[in-house]
């Protein structure tokens, strides 16, 4: 059974100033348009990126906004990510009427109100991040887990590279039955060449079930040739073991466990659908509350999670979004999954 598809990159806006805003909500409200979102939906959806982008302005000094498309449905995200001083009160933040820079203090408010679900990462000097969804709200296949298993949610930001239309990297993740199974591939290079090479490898990724993760590599590299080829990263979270496990060929990167002591996944060299020696799997522990990260070279390898107090209590979007603010290199597409069970 399918949990998530291959969820459509985010488009990806700066807004350092009040005269971008007008373009980012047009665009948003056509995005919406385009997937399906009732005109009142549509609606509250334009408040919502006007307050958001505003708030990005005046209280982060500038920063990006985030719009995606969700899978299984009509519904869009909004990210919204800056670098600013931060937050010392959220929930101080979100009551209306509460202003820090003369604004009738019913941005966060409004957000809140109007998205089916929403959630803010905010701390002093580390900046904030803000989630919304409209259209759909949070529930997934994934958090109607079996009754002696909590909640897993998953989540990524997939971006292209700054003047490109298609980003040169995707992902997916799978429920065969009896694990979680998930793939990171980067086509080689950015553009349409390596979008078509990403593609590839995530269509070769469906119908998985009873396969190692040695074959579902195997199998790519079957379907990528005559592309550019790409890197490819494939785990799985077998949670009655409470092990995840990890193939790697390229460089798809990441890390497995809690927080205060995450071990990094190995890959090995080479190009999946040109040539590769071997492709072998690793086993690394999965206890409860750990996290599970894979993400392209578009992002820097020396993040740490430590320095973002309570992050780990977060939903996987927002440490995806936080990640990718803090550590993309901007000069490539970049893709960042994140995994975590729920109390």
């Amino acid at each position: 059974m399918e949990i998530t598809g291959r969820s459509p990159e985010a488009l990806a806006f700066r807004v350092d100033e009040g005269s971008q805003i007008g373009e980012t909500r047009r665009t948003a409200v056509a995005l919406a348009t385009d997937a399906g979102l009732d005109e009142a939906r549509s609606g509250r959806l334009a408040i919502v990126v006007t307050e958001l982008a505003t708030n990005i302005v005046k209280h982060g000094g500038g920063g990006e906004l985030l719009v995606r498309r969700l899978d299984g449905g009509p519904g869009i995200e909004l990210m919204a990510l800056d670098q600013g001083p931060g937050m010392r009160s959220v929930a101080e933040s979100l009551r209306d009427g509460h202003s820090t820079a003369g604004s009738p203090g019913t941005g966060l408010g409004a957000v809140a109100r109007l998205s089916d679900w929403y959630q803010v990462y905010s701390a002093p000097g580390v900046g904030t991040a803000i989630v919304a969804r409209l259209g759909q709200s949070l529930e997934t296949d994934a958090d109607r887990a079996p009754a002696d298993q909590a909640p897993l949610r998953i989540a990524a930001v997939c971006v292209a590279r700054r003047g490109e239309k298609v980003a040169g990297d995707s992902w997916s993740a799978v429920d065969d039955g009896r694990r979680i199974v998930v793939m990171v591939a980067d086509g080689l290079g950015h553009g349409p060449d390596a979008h078509a090479a990403a593609a590839a490898a995530i269509r070769s990724f469906h119908g998985v079930a009873g396969m190692t993760l040695a074959e579902i590599i195997d199998d790519a590299h079957r379907a990528l040739r005559g592309t550019r080829g790409a890197a490819v990263g494939v785990a799985e979270l077998d949670r009655e073991r409470r092990v995840a496990r990890f193939a790697g060929i390229g460089n798809i990167a990441g890390a497995v466990g809690r927080i205060s002591a995450m071990r990094s996944v190995i890959s090995h060299g080479g190009i999946v659908g040109h040539e590769y020696r071997r492709v072998r799997e690793f086993e690394y522990d999965w206890p409860a509350g750990a996290l599970l990260i894979l993400h392209s070279d578009g992002l820097h390898t020396s993040w740490k999670l430590d320095r973002y107090l309570g992050i780990d209590r977060c939903d996987p979007a927002l440490v995806a979004g936080v990640l990718y603010r803090d550590y993309t290199r901007g000069r490539d597409d970049v893709t960042v999954f994140v995994a975590r069970e729920t109390a």
